[in-house]
């Protein structure tokens, strides 16, 4: 397959229609009905790092998955308004149906998802293609597939950053501590850094994961971010805004960071840019509040 090096960054992973009720007064209980303040259909998932990288002036290649229904046709008609390469898409004549609900109140969301099943894109010859200086991967996977793509990034060059997300993996297990082995910067929220640990104790959590990667980073929310390389900690405080909705936040701070270590800045200095990016995007529904490069700069 021929190469194609205008690639700054690959990133691998499903879209999501996010159909975002914010506002809401009080949690929702079984049984009950709660309305609320506002609600926004806006692109999710992986869109959301494409986007958000984009924006601040990266050169993304995005592989995804688009079928024949409402819910793909959103995403790739928001897609094509950010103007994103649209190379490593791949189109379905069935429906590719990947949606969430989020309901979001002043303090946290609760989500509930539906996904049509699909096999993605092979990793390894869209890296052998693109040979990106970045993959970004939004979800933990510990299969042997992943493993061999990213053996190959590395052997490629290729900076490998991977969020967590929800999934039920552990360290107990040897395949996700390979997996980690071979993953250059791993960003999970302080949540799933404890229950991928299985400690009680956030700093218990964050050494067991420094152990394992070169770069650590674990998001707090509202209570900013920690990094840690090299045995070295940085802490960097969020910054207080009204928040309509936290959906995209992690998406879009993973963003900001990736934009960070292209431009060559220190960990502090990334840390700083990804929580600037992760808090720009509360202040929207879903993923309409992703920072451009000229409003990071102010």
């Amino acid at each position: 397959m021929e190469s194609d090096s205008s690639c700054e960054v690959l990133v691998a992973g499903p879209y999501f229609a996010d159909l975002v009720f914010h506002g809401l007064p009080r949690p929702v209980q079984p049984g009950g009905e709660v309305f609320a303040d506002g609600f926004a259909l806006v692109p999710g998932g992986a869109y959301t790092l494409a986007m958000a990288v984009h924006r601040l002036g990266r050169t993304a290649v995005w592989s995804a998955d688009f079928g024949t229904d409402v819910f793909s046709a959103e995403v790739l008609s928001a897609a094509r308004a950010e103007g994103l390469d649209e190379r490593a898409f791949r189109h379905h004549p069935s429906p590719v149906r990947s949606l969430t609900v989020a309901l979001s109140g002043p303090d946290d969301r609760a989500m509930v998802s539906y996904q049509d099943q699909v096999t993605p894109a092979p990793l390894v010859p869209l890296l052998r293609r693109y040979r990106p200086r970045v993959l970004m991967l939004p979800q933990l996977h510990w299969d042997s597939t992943t493993l061999a793509a990213l053996e190959v990034a590395r052997q490629l060059g290729t900076l490998v950053v991977q969020d967590c997300h929800d999934v039920p993996a552990s360290l107990t297990d040897p395949a996700v501590r390979r997996i980690l082995a071979e993953v250059d910067v791993f960003t999970p929220n302080a949540a799933e850094a404890l229950h991928l640990t299985g400690a009680t104790d956030l700093d218990d959590a964050i050494t067991e994961l420094a152990a394992l990667v070169p770069t650590l980073v674990v998001k707090r929310g509202a209570d900013g971010a920690i990094a840690l390389r090299s045995g070295k900690r940085y802490d960097a405080p969020a910054v207080l805004v009204r928040a309509v909705d936290t959906t995209a936040a992690g998406d879009c701070f993973n963003a900001g960071l990736v934009h960070g270590l292209l431009s060559g800045h220190d960990l502090p200095t990334c840390l700083t840019i990804a929580t600037t990016c992760g808090t720009a995007a509360v202040t929207g529904p879903g993923s309409s509040a992703a920072l451009h490069a000229a409003d990071l700069a102010q």
